[in-house]
């Protein structure tokens, strides 16, 4: 024992040698009395004799023994320092300080269920004690935090800490933690009300509290009301927010995609904590939504210098990489983070992903079949994390299938997802055959597959809609259209409904219920980007109607509010450059559409066409070639390529693409169709034929 620890004794044992010296004086008052006590009441019981001397001598070797199991780790005496804590209880059973430092040694020492019966026990006697609430409340929530299930034990464990907690602000009404903490037990017992009345009441007690503020943010956050969590953020002035709370900003604009306000809060974050790689990340994510890949690209390097062993910083540099078209460097990325992870699936998914963007769909096959085989159970037995990763690889190598034109192996691959089970697996599998054989136009066969795929989930309600899409493509389209509007209800689900007779109407060519469908449609749209695609479908509509200003009042809506998507900026791009309507700001919509997703072989033939539209004929053919390397069935890059090679003198060339855009148009179903472009296409051809002939006969 140190001298410390004997000094301390020593004084804990002469303390109680006076106190026993003085309870045994025959002239003290207090043994006069309780002589006297006993002497008048022989027959009455005689109750527990305090005794603090030697209450705190057991109590202060039950302190010196905690003292050497924390310092010295010498766990060999907690059964002494529990022994010595109850002697002291024996001594003063009325104390309620030794009854909770017993229960604390409990907690410590992993004696759980024993800290519960101790403070249990100190609450019957005092259903106000505070301390022993907060005990149980600690307890609780350990033990909610140990549990791994979700299970019946862990949602009781939940509501235990629940009670406790409720208990501790009635006791502590002004104390901010406990309201915080309060709210989020209700958080996860997913009542909200509660949780924000608890939330709300730990701002209003300290509304400088950044993690009341930041906290509240996060519930309206979660529940998808973006509008209340910035007015509680924005609450907190200029000169008062710190850097965790302006990143709680950023992550709220970025939420509502306003990435202009979410750079501007992490910048705001960096500068009052520049150390910090998770505002920094957030700066570089948003740079990246607005499309600063540039400036995205050197952010994420900072944080590679900061972390260079961050995998998943090198998958964010090698993304930016494939976007810009450096593939080369997007792989020497991967290839980093692999080095760091070797038995990441991400990384060889992403590296396969990379080679399909180079056109090396063997290799990016290969890999892909590797990782099937790799997570493959004989016995199916799949997690679901595991199903969900198997449907991702099957997808991506019936996509690479598709890309080649290798339509039959591609519907194998896309058919493997459903066996795999679950709703989402059997849908997307099905939707991806109908794709694939409608792009291969073999439209009987799609027909059959999505007749086929309503008798397996009868209860889908989007695979029977597009049945109905289908059939109405190929066939008399009453009858389907009736099945899609019999499934109006009167509900908010109506909206898809409603979208889905928006398209079909537009492709039947019925102008007038496309857009009274879609303008119902839009009364049903809460979300910003529910209402993005209703403009989107909207836009599409006009433009087939040829009113083109009214089409470009659509798409800017979107760039409005979501200056980042692509299709939108492909679209107007193409509508305008296609008319010959300001071109060079058509030019640069197309160019940000092709840097979001480099590969998309639509975005490549719209690039191309305002290429040849600007007279730029080299580039218009290096994109418009890039362009039917991806969808060389497409009739429209096929007509493009016969200007092309009209305008620059090889008119032979052109005869080729031309007749193969008419043999392509001529195994479309009329939906399909632009007739306009058909007609033109086929006199080209037939003018480049009577040329071409002229020319041989002038030869001979």
């Amino acid at each position: 024992m140190n001298r410390i620890v004997a000094l301390v004794l020593f004084v804990a044992v002469a303390a109680f040698a006076a106190k026993a010296q003085s309870s045994s004086n025959p002239s003290s008052p207090q043994s006069s009395a309780s002589q006297s006590v006993a002497a008048n009441s022989s027959n009455a019981v005689i109750p527990h004799k305090i005794d603090r001397a030697a209450a705190y001598y057991h109590y202060t070797l039950a302190h010196l023994y905690e003292e050497q199991i924390t310092i010295y780790g010498r766990s060999e005496l907690a059964s002494k320092a529990m022994e010595e804590y109850r002697l002291a209880i024996e001594a003063d059973p009325s104390s309620e300080f030794l009854t909770s430092a017993l229960a604390e040694l409990y907690v410590k020492t992993g004696h759980i269920r024993d800290a519960v019966l101790q403070a249990q026990d100190i609450l019957k006697r005092d259903p106000n004690n505070l301390e022993a609430h907060k005990l149980l409340g600690r307890i609780y929530l350990r033990s909610l935090g140990d549990m791994s299930s979700s299970g019946n034990s862990s949602d009781n464990m939940l509501k235990l800490a629940i009670e406790q907690y409720e208990e501790i602000v009635k006791l502590e009404p002004d104390n901010v933690d406990d309201h915080l903490l309060l709210g989020r037990l209700y958080r996860m017992d997913n009542d909200l009300q509660k949780a924000e009345d608890e939330l709300k009441a730990a701002v209003k007690l300290d509304p400088s509290s950044e993690e009341a503020v930041t906290t509240l943010s996060l519930l309206y956050s979660d529940e998808g009301d973006t509008t209340k969590a910035l007015q509680v953020l924005s609450s907190v002035p200029d000169a008062s927010r710190s850097a965790k709370l302006y990143a709680a900003l950023g992550a709220t604009y970025e939420q509502r995609k306003e990435y202009k306000s979410a750079i501007d809060a992490y910048k705001h974050a960096i500068e009052l904590d520049r150390d910090n790689l998770d505002s920094i990340r957030g700066l570089a994510e948003n740079l990246l939504n607005d499309g600063q890949i540039d400036a995205a690209l050197d952010q994420y390097k900072v944080i590679a210098d900061a972390n260079p062993e961050d995998a998943q910083t090198y998958l964010r540099i090698s993304e930016i990489y494939r976007r810009q078209g450096k593939f080369d460097d997007a792989l020497d990325s991967l290839k980093k983070a692999q080095a760091m992870v070797p038995d990441a699936l991400e990384i060889p998914y992403n590296i396969a992903v990379i080679y399909e963007a180079q056109a090396r769909y063997d290799d990016a096959a290969q890999i892909l079949q590797d990782l099937l085989k790799k997570t493959e159970k004989p016995d199916s037995s799949y997690s679901q994390a595991e199903r969900s990763n198997r449907g991702i690889f099957i997808e991506r190598l019936g996509m690479v299938y598709r890309d080649q034109e290798h339509y039959d192996a591609a519907v194998e691959a896309f058919r493997k997802m459903i066996p795999l089970g679950g709703d989402e697996n059997v849908r997307t599998g099905y939707q991806d055959v109908i794709d694939t054989y409608r792009e291969a136009k073999q439209w009987t066969q799609a027909t059959a597959v999505a007749k086929e795929a309503t008798q397996k989930l009868p209860n889908d309600r989007d695979l029977r809609m597009v049945y109905d899409a289908q059939l109405a493509d190929t066939g008399d389209a009453e009858k389907p259209l009736a099945d899609v509007r019999s499934l109006l209800n009167g509900t908010p689900d109506d909206r898809d409904v409603y979208l889905r007779l928006a398209i079909m109407y537009t492709r039947l060519k019925r102008w007038p219920e496309a857009e009274d469908a879609l303008n119902k449609s839009e009364k049903l749209s809460i979300k910003a980007e529910d209402k993005e695609y209703v403009y989107f479908l909207r836009g599409s509509t006009y433009e087939r109607e040829k009113k083109y200003d009214a089409a470009e009042t659509e798409f800017k809506k979107i760039l409005t509010v979501n200056p980042q998507s692509a299709a939108t900026l492909n679209y107007l791009g193409y509508m305008n450059a296609d008319r010959g309507v300001e071109l060079e700001e058509s030019l640069d919509y197309i160019k940000t559409a092709v840097s979001l997703d480099p590969t998309n072989g639509a975005y490549l033939d719209s690039l191309g066409w305002a290429y040849f539209k600007l007279g730029k004929y080299d580039l218009a053919e290096e994109n418009l070639s890039k362009a039917s390397l991806r969808m060389g069935s497409d009739p429209t890059v096929q007509d493009h390529l016969g200007d092309l090679y009209q305008k620059t003198g090889r008119l032979k060339l052109a005869a080729v693409h031309w007749e193969r855009a008419v043999e392509e148009w001529n195994k479309t179903i009329p939906p399909e169709v632009d007739t306009d472009l058909f007609v033109a296409t086929q006199k080209k051809l037939d003018a480049a034929k009577v040329r071409l002939a002229k020319e041989e006969s002038e030869k001979r």
